[in-house]
Formats: structure tokens, C-alpha cells, sequence
């Protein structure tokens, strides 16, 4: 049976709609990366240390988690097209306010309200995407959205980069300001509400259930972030916090299942389908967000690169991406995605196992290829998985799963950049433990290179001062060799994730021939 809401086509071009509103998902997008290359610099700046400038990223995070599951009901209660236009209005009044900052506390408050306007861009702009297309062209559509979502990522370091370089740090958030107000104006022109969101107007907000599922992300999201620092589970507010980030997630999930009208509709995982994606996604989000943060740190810390040049080495990702995104645009609803989602996590496998290869003497160009090969495979999975997760859900629950979905991403994207950072210390830390065994004054290797070292430093220094020179030089290097072998543990450790990944794809229910719209 057909509803109305699933007959209904906007009356502008789909095409014309897809460029409004990914103007605004790329803009929010690329924000949630663009600042991390110019903490040291905001920092300096504000005259703050560079543990507190990380809450210029937390506090961001926080509030757009937030708020993301709650966007579908928002959109409902004050209607999409105005929601999404308020969105883009917050979001970058608040970048030019971030901009203007004069102090670190002021920074962190237009940071919140600025999470709070891009925590909706996302979900609103893909379910205007999937509503505004054909079933058998939401492929394409997902395709143009991707170009957001995963291009945007790797972009952000870059530009952050180039702009904090050349300009200042001010400027990563001063650059939104002109396409926020092109986006709003061509969202006010181009978009309109289809009937169902029009005529649906949702009681009184479920306020408990937006408070339990506030606090619940907002300790999660402050003990991924701080976890490391504080030795996780050592400190106590990290086991107070779990606690109650656990028993508020809980609690939350029993009362969007028992109450009539939940903010989040936690239903829609009834699905099987849109349930696998969610899955999935929250893999993609920790594969692709721990491989962003690993190589630029490895580059910077290992190889001496600038904050630019990483960016560059980062960048080819996105052409990858781009060129791949409108192949799979249209073999998807053609070929079936199930074999589309597989490959393309396989060949995630394959570049993450790649950059597992690398050494202390790379070149820039030997990580251009598997970095491009890194955006092919991210490209062939979330087209076709986001047309797919959503597409055998009723059009009218499109919004609430969109909100339930983006969440899941970045969710596995803050699980994964603080599983592989942890990982990284500590198991630099365990490969100096084994690699300190060998430098004793029995092992050959060790003799003759401490013995020429010394002879070496001796022409500059006396005997005592060359030997101490010595032992420091081969300590620097069993430093850096250790913290190599912990980012050669953390590719492979995701390159078997993705693999485990492309096994589970046929677990998806097939879709026959090339509608893969709404179950009727």
C-alpha cells in the first residue's frame, strides 16, 4: 500500500536540492576535522595549555551527539525546512562568534552552540536526499552525500592546515560564515516539506528520554576523549561516569520502547537491514576515522612532516573517493550491493594492511597509492550501505533512522580514535619492553653500533660525554622504532576489522532488481 508520503516528489530539480543541502553537510563535516591541526596555535593564542584546547573538540562533539538522534522529531515539530535553515543560522553565527573568541571559555561556549546547530545538518540532509530521489536513484543520491561525509574528513586537516599556516587559526572557523549564508539561501529557495511533515506535528517533546540520552552520549563522549589521559579505568570519575552513561543509556532504551511517541524511534531496528547498517557504519566510522587521526600523527611525530604536508599526504584519499563515488552511484540498485559493500571494505582491508608496511624511510609518494585505494574502498561501502540500510524503512521514518544512523558513525568514530591512540602508547610501550632486552652489552648488534657511535661522537666530545651521547642516540632510536611497530599493529589491527567486516555483508536481505525504496 502506498501513502501519500511515499508518492510525494518535490517539485525542484532533485539535482538542484542535492546541492543545497550538501553545501551545509560539508560545511559541518569538514569543521569536526578542520580545528585539529591548529590546536597547538588556538592554545598559544589563548593563553591555555593544549590539553585544555582539546575541549574545543570535545565540547563539539558532546553537543552534536546530542542532538542528532533527536533531529527527526525536531524537524517534525517545527517543521524541516524551517529546523534545517535555523540549523545552518546557529551553526555559523556561532563559527564567526568561535572566530572572534578572546578567551578560552568564551571559545568552548560558541563550540557548544555550534554542535548544536551541526548536529542536525547530517540526518536532516540525507533524509531530504532520499526523500527527493526515486527509489531506483538513491544510489546516486547517497553518492552526493558521500562526497560530504567522507571527503570532507580528510579535506579538513589539510585546509586547517594551510589556513593556520598562512593565515590564523581564527580563520578554520571564519571560512563557514560565506557558505553558511549561501547555503540557508538556497535551502529557503530550493527546498520545501512534503506533505507528511507538514501534517504531522508530534505532541509535547519526551523531555526524560532527551535528558537520559543527553547525559548517557554526553559521558561517553567525555571519557573517550579524557580516557587515556587519566589512565581510564584507574581514575575514578572515568567509574562513576561509565556507570552512568551506562545505566542512562539503559534506562533510555526501555522508555523509547514503552512510550507512544519516544524522540527517538528506536523501533526502526526491527529491521533487519536498516539494523546490519547500523552495524556497519558504526564500523566504517572506526575504520575511517582512527586511519585520518593515525597517519597524520605517524607523519608529524615519526616522520617530521608539517601539519600541511600530512594533510597532502591524507588528500589523495579524497580523490579517490570522488572519482569512485559516481561508478557506485550508479551500479548501485544494478549489481547487487551486498557484493558492492564486500569489495569495497576488502579493499579497505588492503590499504590499511598496506600502510602497515611502513618504515622510517618511506617516501611521501609510496603512501599515495594506498591512501587513494583507502577512499575507492570507503566510497564503494557507504553509498551503497546508506541507500540500503534506509531503503525498505517507510519514507516517513527515513528522518528518525537518518538521526540513528549519522550518530552510529560518529559514535564508531570517537570509539576508534580513542581505541587507537590508547593502543598506540601502550603498545609503544610494550615493544620497548621487549626491545630494551637485546641492547645489553652481550648482543653483537648492539656492541658494534654503540662502539661506532662512540668513536663517532668522540671526535666531538670527550670519552665520558660521547659514551652518555651515544646511549642517548640509540635510546631516541629504540623510541622511535617501538612507536613505529605500535602504528604498524594498529593498521593490521584494522585492516582484519574491515576483513571481518566484508563476511558479514550477506546477512543483508537481498533486494530484487533495482528499486531499493521503501517496503510496501
Amino acid at each position: 500500500m502506498n501513502s501519500v508520503g511515499e508518492e510525494w516528489r518535490p517539485s525542484v530539480n532533485p539535482w538542484i536540492i542535492a546541492a543545497a543541502v550538501m553545501l551545509a553537510t560539508f560545511m559541518e563535516v569538514l569543521d569536526t576535522t578542520i580545528v585539529s591541526v591548529a590546536l597547538p596555535h588556538i592554545a598559544g593564542s589563548l593563553s591555555a595549555t593544549t590539553d585544555e584546547a582539546t575541549w574545543t573538540l570535545t565540547s563539539y562533539l558532546v553537543s552534536n551527539a546530542i542532538i542528532l538522534p533527536a533531529s527527526g522529531w525536531l524537524a517534525k515539530y517545527l517543521g524541516r525546512k524551517r529546523f534545517l535553515i535555523g540549523c545552518i543560522v546557529l551553526f555559523t553565527t556561532s563559527s564567526l562568534l568561535c572566530g572572534l573568541a578572546t578567551s578560552m571559555g568564551i571559545l568552548i561556549l560558541a563550540r557548544v552552540i555550534q554542535g548544536v546547530g551541526g548536529g542536525a545538518l547530517q540526518p536532516i540532509s540525507q533524509a531530504i536526499l532520499l526523500e527527493s530521489f526515486p527509489p531506483e536513484q538513491r544510489g546516486m543520491a547517497m553518492a552526493a552525500f558521500a562526497l560530504g561525509v567522507v571527503v570532507a574528513p580528510i579535506l579538513g586537516p589539510t585546509l586547517g592546515g594551510w589556513l593556520t599556516d598562512n593565515y590564523s587559526w581564527r580563520w578554520a572557523f571564519y571560512i563557514n560564515v560565506p557558505v553558511g549564508i549561501l547555503a540557508a539561501m538556497m535551502i529557503r529557495a530550493f527546498i520545501e516539506d512534503p506533505p507528511y511533515i507538514r501534517a504531522a506535528r508530534p505532541g509535547r517533546i519526551d523531555g526524560i528520554g532527551f535528558g537520559l540520552m543527553a547525559v548517557a552520549l554526553a559521558t561517553l563522549q567525555i571519557i573517550l576523549d579524557r580516557g587515556q589521559q587519566d589512565d581510564w579505568f584507574a581514575a575514578d570519575w572515568i567509574r562513576w561516569f561509565a556507570v552512568i552513561s551506562l545505566v542512562s543509556l539503559i534506562v533510555f532504551i526501555v522508555r523509547e520502547l514503552l512510550v507512544a511517541e519516544p524522540i527517538v524511534n528506536l523501533r526502526v531496528l526491527q529491521d533487519r537491514n536498516f539494523a546490519m547498517g547500523i552495524v556497519l557504519i558504526t564500523m566504517v566510522g572506526v575504520a575511517l576515522y582512527s586511519a585520518i587521526t593515525l597517519l597524520p600523527i605517524f607523519l608529524q611525530t615519526l616522520m617530521g612532516y608539517s601539519a600541511l604536508q600530512s594533510g597532502m599526504v591524507v588528500g589523495p584519499r579524497g580523490l579517490g573517493a570522488l572519482l569512485t563515488m559516481p561508478v557506485v552511484g550508479f551500479l548501485t540498485g544494478k549489481v547487487d550491493f551486498r557484493k558492492l559493500i564486500g569489495v569495497g571494505f576488502i579493499i579497505v582491508a588492503f590499504s590499511l594492511w598496506w600502510f602497515g608496511a611502513i618504515n622510517l624511510e618511506i617516501a611521501m609518494r609510496n603512501l599515495i597509492w594506498p591512501s587513494i585505494l583507502t577512499g575507492v574502498g570507503l566510497a564503494m561501502i557507504f553509498v551503497p550501505l546508506s541507500a540500503v540500510a534506509m531503503g525498505t524503512l517507510p519514507q516517513m521514518e527515513i528522518g528518525n533512522a537518518s538521526g540513528i544512523f549519522n550518530l552510529m558513525r560518529n559514535v564508531g568514530g570517537s570509539v576508534g580514535i580513542s581505541a587507537v591512540t590508547t593502543m598506540l602508547t601502550r603498545d609503544a610501550q610494550t615493544h620497548q619492553a621487549n626491545m630494551v632486552a637485546h641492547l645489553t652489552p652481550g648482543d653483537l648488534a648492539f656492541g658494534l653500533r654503540s662502539q661506532a657511535l662512540q668513536r663517532y661522537l668522540a671526535g666531538h666530545a670527550d670519552q665520558a660525554d660521547a659514551a652518555r651521547q651515544a646511549q642517548g642516540v640509540i635510546y631516541g632510536e629504540l623510541q622511535r622504532q617501538s612507536t613505529l611497530w605500535a602504528f604498524v599493529d594498529n593498521f593490521r589491527m584494522l585492516a582484519l576489522i574491515c576483513l571481518v567486516c566484508a563476511g558479514t555483508v550477506f546477512f543483508f536481505k537481498r533486494v530484487k532488481g533495482k528499486r531499493a525504496g521503501p517496503a510496501h
